[in-house]
């Protein structure tokens, strides 16, 4: 890991250079310095077989000539005075390395021979089979070329030289390798550190935590990378934030949506989806497979928007469909989506348009109901008023019976107007409750009295069961008089003789309980839910009896319903063919009396 770091790279770079700067340096240092002693020692021999020329050509004594030639020459050097009648004076070395040479060897040689021939200076390197390392040999002539001295001395001399050189050099080039590599190694140390803390940085910064800062101890070019870094960290960051604003608040605006969004790619995997059409996709996986659709299950685009995305793709038109699913109606339109000249996607606006295909159809039953509870008190009105007019009724007695007619069938239509001016403003909010504490066995012994020549006129038994532990309890006396009414009443009309109606009051949990049963023929199971809308009369066993004394307008108990609810209770109904129905609510003891 170490070399594939930038500290490894940059201080193995440096080394590396240093190393063979220094390697070529050294050999360039090592020859230099073997050719300089070569020539050194050369030299120095030449300048001593000089001067022991010159002493030759001043005495004429040979001892002194030899003794002077000793004290001219290296002690580690050997001297030899060579005459051309073969006459030849030595002045011994004090190394006994060195071998003696005779006239011969002097004259045989080549490159000495012409020192005694030609009378000029030779420099040599001799290899001898006496010595390991050879000798060096340099001649120079006498002034009147009667011979030539020669001086020579081994190579262990400038070897021991040139070894020393060699170390000092190679310790030279050692302790600048290890010099440089403490440099190499401190300076790359100092270079990478912010790149380092730079690189953490970048890894906080992927993890999102951006409020990591780089500290800048440079204003080099790495200072600035600092400093860039430190600005683009706050930069990334407060364009990430604008970033999750934007998305939450269209996450915001998606989920706060009525209508069903789905944002669709161009391979037509399903990218952003809301709550509304979460809930159709989930409706559309039920029906495909049974089962609900999981938050682990991949989300796949359904089949009707599947084609209708094709068709969008293939047209790069807005396209609009309606479906049905699971009970519902659902309107979409698909637009596409583009990037700058392509189509990159689309998205699918989806509106759940159940409530307001029920609303119109309920409109329509309503004008529906309302013309028809309207039509039948309006032609007797009309056809009974003709009969009066044009003396049909001969009679005092029949007119007084027609007009009883006309006067009911006005009662009835003002009846139906008053009760349709309360459920509207019942279900608009404006009811007003007047709440107030009652005692509930008077309260309820009075609305039984009341239903009591009813229902001895039907036939019908009519019972209050009545817990005595229930007390006074808080409600909107009138109100509540006018669900009981309703309830009884359609009890007792819809109860054929010898039959039974039952009123029962009860205390519950938090709540009291009244319910109205009765042995009537029931509701069947298809109309039971819509028993609470307004002109509800699909149930013929229901219906009143054609020679009925009074006619109800169906309005009866939705307008129980609403007072139930003003009140923060519950009403309900069970029922079976040929058995018998109970209606009930519920009303909550905590109520607050009106001031």
């Amino acid at each position: 890991m170490f070399w594939r770091s930038v500290v490894g790279k940059l201080w193995f770079t440096i080394l590396l250079l240093v190393s063979s700067v220094l390697v070529f340096l050294t050999i360039l240092l090592l020859e230099f310095f073997q050719n300089y002693h070569v020539l050194e020692a050369e030299g120095h021999l030449l300048q001593t077989a000089s001067k022991i020329s010159e002493v030759v050509e001043r005495y004429e004594d040979r001892d002194l000539m030899l003794s002077t030639a000793s004290l001219v020459k290296d002690p580690e050097s050997r001297a030899v005075i060579v005459f051309n009648s073969e006459d030849i004076m030595t002045a011994e070395s004090d190394s006994d390395d060195l071998p003696d040479m005779d006239y011969e060897w002097f004259s045989s040689n080549e490159e000495l021979s012409t020192v005694l021939e030609e009378g000029r200076d030779v420099k040599m390197v001799a290899d001898l089979e006496e010595t390991d390392t050879g000798l060096m040999v340099v001649g120079t002539p006498l002034a009147d070329q009667s011979g030539a001295v020669f001086v020579y001395e081994s190579l262990d001399t400038i070897k021991e030289t040139s070894e020393q050189t060699t170390k000092i050099i190679f310790l030279g080039a050692g302790i600048a390798i290890i010099l440089t590599t403490i440099f190499a190694f401190f300076l790359s140390t100092r270079i990478t550190s912010p790149l380092i803390k730079m690189r953490e940085s970048a890894m906080e910064l992927a993890r999102g935590e951006f409020h990591t800062k780089i500290p800048i101890r440079t204003h080099d070019e790495i200072g600035e990378l600092a400093m860039a870094f430190n600005r683009m960290g706050r930069q990334l960051k407060f364009h990430i934030n604008a970033l999750n604003q934007e998305k939450e608040q269209l996450s915001g605006i998606l989920r706060s949506m009525a209508d069903g969004v789905i944002t669709v790619n161009r391979e037509g995997e399903v990218l952003i989806s809301n709550p509304p059409s979460q809930q159709y996709l989930e409706a559309y996986h039920f029906e495909e497979t049974g089962n609900t659709l999981a938050e682990t299950d991949p989300v796949r685009l359904p089949e009707p928007l599947q084609q209708l995305f094709e068709k969008v793709i293939r047209t790069e038109e807005e396209t609009m469909t309606e479906v049905s699913l699971q009970g519902r109606s659902w309107v979409i339109i698909m637009t596409p989506l583009y990037d700058r000249f392509k189509v990159r996607g689309a998205v699918a606006v989806l509106r759940d348009m159940t409530d307001e295909r029920r609303l119109n159809k309920l409109r329509k039953d309503f004008i529906a109901n309302v013309s028809h509870e309207l039509r039948t008190p309006i032609s007797m009105l009309q056809g009974y008023s003709e009969a009066i007019v044009d003396d049909i009724a001969e009679t005092k007695e029949d007119k007084n019976e027609l007009a009883q007619i006309i006067h009911d069938e006005s009662l009835r239509i003002g009846r139906l107007v008053n009760e349709l001016l309360d459920l509207a403003r019942m279900e608009a909010g404006h009811i007003t409750l007047n709440k107030e504490e009652i005692n509930m066995i008077p309260y309820m012994n009075k609305i039984i009295r009341k239903f009591h020549g009813i229902a001895s006129e039907h036939g019908v038994e009519l019972s209050l069961e009545m817990n005595a532990d229930l007390g006074s309890v808080v409600f909107d006396g009138d109100r509540i008089e006018q669900v009981f009414t309703n309830l009884i009443d359609n009890a007792i009309r819809h109860t054929k003789a010898n039959g039974f109606v039952t009123v029962s009051v009860d205390e519950g949990d938090g709540d009291w309980i009244a319910s109205v049963h009765d042995s009537g023929q029931g509701i069947t199971e298809e109309d039971l839910p819509f028993v609470f809308e307004r002109f509800y009369k699909a149930d013929k066993s229901r219906k009143r009896d054609h020679t009925s004394q009074k006619k109800g307008t169906g309005l009866g108990l939705a307008i129980a319903k609403n007072i139930v609810e003003a009140h923060r209770g519950t009403i309900s109904v069970h029922s079976k063919w040929e058995e018998g129905t109970t209606f009930s609510f519920r009303l909550p003891k905590d109520l607050e009396m009106t001031e």
